[in-house]
């Protein structure tokens, strides 16, 4: 399963960066490839910033075999670990590919997503079986402006993957999602969700890697169409200040919540600059804007669908 992972999401990423690039007249994908230290694994990411069509996208893979710190232990679900003692590092293994674009246009979604590979060995037997492994990922849609026949595309996409492998999946994994994306401190969803699973390990290896892959293979026809309609959309200084203030609230969601961002920084070697990719070039911060009050604008239907989930998929 190993190898087969790390041969998807290379695949991936590669397919996913050419496509991109499509839709960028110039601005092409920067690849910063690595090797970690004493056969630890590798990683590429591959960045793209101040483009016609996105001000900034990333798609990263990384493969890592090395010991987890006891820190970075914590960050992961408890009951994964009822057997560990609390305090010895654990040998692990994952394989993963996570992605972020943020457009220009602010009519246009920012996305994201993550899909990886995880095996956990017991520290008294390193190269044996995997004491647990499990997969984990999904795809989540951020609008600053709602359209919501883009919504509906979206997660129309998503809940067609899903049912392909199982029908309770895709209700499961939005629920998953939208609480998963909450920001406690605003009291509002972070978007409009898609579908998170934080590990999955019910059933066969064989089936759940078809389900991944069907999962990350989804993103192109998902959102290619949806940025490709907005791109050239005119907006005006209003909506791009609107746009700004939405990616604050980006920035805040990951820095102070997100489990990845957490476990990433927490390991004995984090790759900052490609853990933090996800971050948008640009934020604003406004003390107590109006913007998003008024009743009737854009701005106020967004945020009250931020407040309130809504079943999007036909």
């Amino acid at each position: 399963m190993r190898t087969r992972m790390i041969a998807h999401v290379k695949s991936l990423q590669e397919c996913i960066t050419s496509n991109l690039e499509e839709l960028e007249p110039t601005a092409k994908f920067q690849s910063s490839y690595y090797l970690r230290d004493g056969k630890k694994g590798f990683g590429d990411s591959r960045v793209l910033q101040d483009g016609e069509t996105f001000e900034k996208a990333g798609c990263n893979i990384s493969v890592i075999k090395s010991t987890l710190s006891a820190a970075a232990v914590r960050q992961m679900r408890a009951e994964r670990f009822d057997w560990w003692d609390g305090v010895s590092e654990l040998p692990y293994f994952v394989a993963g590919c996570s992605l972020v674009v943020h457009p220009r246009n602010p009519h246009a979604p920012t996305i994201h997503f993550n899909y990886r590979y995880f095996e956990i060995q017991d520290p008294k037997d390193p190269e044996g079986p995997p004491k647990a492994w499990w997969f984990g990922g999904g795809t989540d849609l951020t609008p600053s402006y709602l359209y919501e026949e883009d919504a509906s595309h979206f997660h129309s996409m998503f809940k067609g993957a899903c049912d392909k492998h199982d029908s309770d999946y895709y209700p499961k994994f939005k629920s998953w999602c939208d609480t998963y994306f909450y920001i406690p401190h605003r009291g509002e969803s972070r978007g409009i969700g898609g579908i998170f699973f934080d590990d999955i390990a019910d059933r066969s290896q064989e089936d759940l890697f078809k389900f991944i892959r069907e999962c990350s293979n989804t993103f192109l026809p998902a959102y290619y169409p949806i940025v490709e309609k907005r791109r050239d959309q005119k907006f005006t200084e209003h909506e791009k200040r609107w746009q700004q203030l939405r990616r604050g609230r980006y920035v805040e969601f990951n820095l102070v919540h997100d489990r990845g961002t957490k476990f990433g920084l927490a390991m004995k070697e984090p790759r900052t600059e490609s853990i933090l990719m996800s971050l948008p070039l640009t934020a604003r911060w406004e003390y107590e804007p109006d913007i998003g009050t008024l009743a009737g604008s854009e701005e106020k239907k967004l945020m009250d669908i931020l407040k309130t989930p809504v079943e999007w998929a036909k």
